[in-house]
């Protein structure tokens, strides 16, 4: 059972490892198990009893518990704009995960994983994602780029020297990346996603109507009428929430049109953002990209009207990649089969990024 790895010294129970890839999202966290596919789907937050510090909850139970639990109890997101922020808690979060998946025995040693990160991370975050997970119980620790990642999940081939660009929208960060020969030739991180087209949508029920709403209802609503561009139909939706004078229960009809009002500036941001990107590319990888499109990938970029707008923006056929946000989960899950060749550690993309532009 143990194989000796031609020179080294060291040995691996090859047969009872277990790899993972990990898309450690700000809204959720998927893990894909080699050889058993996406065996977790679950929301990123954790529900904390503050007085003993116990874990109460994870995952979708935790995420029912948003604004409604009692004073000792608190439920939040251990990761805010695809990074860290609480670093215990996402330790607890990941270990109760790994637990859920891996058998403990004697003869299985601790997992291998690849987690994604954003384009932008710094050294310093990489090393707070590293340190969770090794302390959550991975043996190892692989980085991958999240629109890497998304690119292997969304199937397009990148053995080639042709030019694709992929546009991963998530909950906390939006990765613009154009790829090549199996990496990164240019990439941007926008911290315009999800999420803040959740809280725009709160801002604007509160401002124009007077209502407070909750995260959860607002996300709701950009899921359900939420568009960044124009509707031929123009759907409603009657919401529920306080009315800010006098804190009673009030319900408003919602109609798409006026929530793309809110949406479409946030929409064009991500726009001019891909256009940046596009600017700072060689004209052969352009060119190549006029011809393949864009891809769109992560949850965020199933909001009706985003493909329309980057493409009336960019001029650029632009297209959603098939389960959008389950793509950076299956590149990670794909990355597993050279894990062997992968680099433990940080990646550290920024210096990496300014070494290359010094070069040329």
């Amino acid at each position: 059972l143990l194989t000796k790895r031609k020179g080294t010294n060291t040995m691996d129970f090859q047969f009872f490892t277990q790899d993972l890839g990990i898309d450690l999202g700000t809204a959720n966290v998927l893990i894909y198990a080699d050889g058993q596919g996406v065996v977790i789907r679950e929301p990123s937050v954790v529900a904390v009893d503050k007085n003993s510090g116990k874990i109460l909850q994870v995952g979708a139970a935790a995420r029912n518990m948003l604004g409604r639990t009692p004073g000792n109890v608190v439920a939040m997101r251990p990761l805010k704009d695809g990074v860290v922020c609480d670093h215990e808690l996402t330790v607890k979060m990941l270990q109760t995960m790994f637990r859920s998946i891996t058998k403990s025995t004697i003869f299985s040693p601790k997992p291998r994983v690849v987690i994604s990160v954003p384009s932008g991370i710094t050294e310093v975050e990489e090393r707070t994602v590293i340190n969770a997970a090794a302390e959550a119980g991975a043996r190892r620790v692989y980085l991958i780029e999240e629109p890497l990642a998304a690119a292997l999940g969304a199937g397009l081939d990148l053995n080639s020297p042709t030019g694709h660009m992929v546009v991963d929208i998530g909950a906390g960060t939006t990765d613009i990346a154009v790829l090549s020969m199996n990496g990164v030739a240019t990439s941007s991180s926008l911290k315009v996603a999800g999420d803040a087209f959740d809280e725009a949508i709160a801002r604007y029920v509160r401002r124009k109507h007077g209502v407070i709403i909750g995260q959860t209802t607002a996300e709701d609503v950009k899921i359900q009428i939420g568009s960044v561009y124009p509707r031929n139909d123009d759907p409603t939706m009657v919401i529920k929430g306080r009315d800010s004078k006098n804190g009673i229960p009030r319900e408003l009809m919602l109609s798409s049109s006026e929530i793309c009002e809110v949406l479409n500036r946030m929409g064009r941001q991500i726009a001019d953002e891909v256009i940046s990107v596009l600017e700072d590319t060689s004209p052969e990888l352009v060119g190549d990209i006029a011809h393949t499109g864009i891809v769109l990938t992560g949850g965020g970029s199933q909001i009706y009207g985003m493909d329309m707008l980057l493409t009336e923006r960019t001029g650029v056929r632009c297209t959603l990649a098939d389960d959008a946000a389950s793509c950076v989960v299956y590149g990670c899950g794909k990355s597993l089969a050279w894990i062997n060749t992968m680099t433990e550690g940080p990646i550290n993309v920024a210096k990496k990024r300014l070494l290359s532009s010094r070069v040329r």
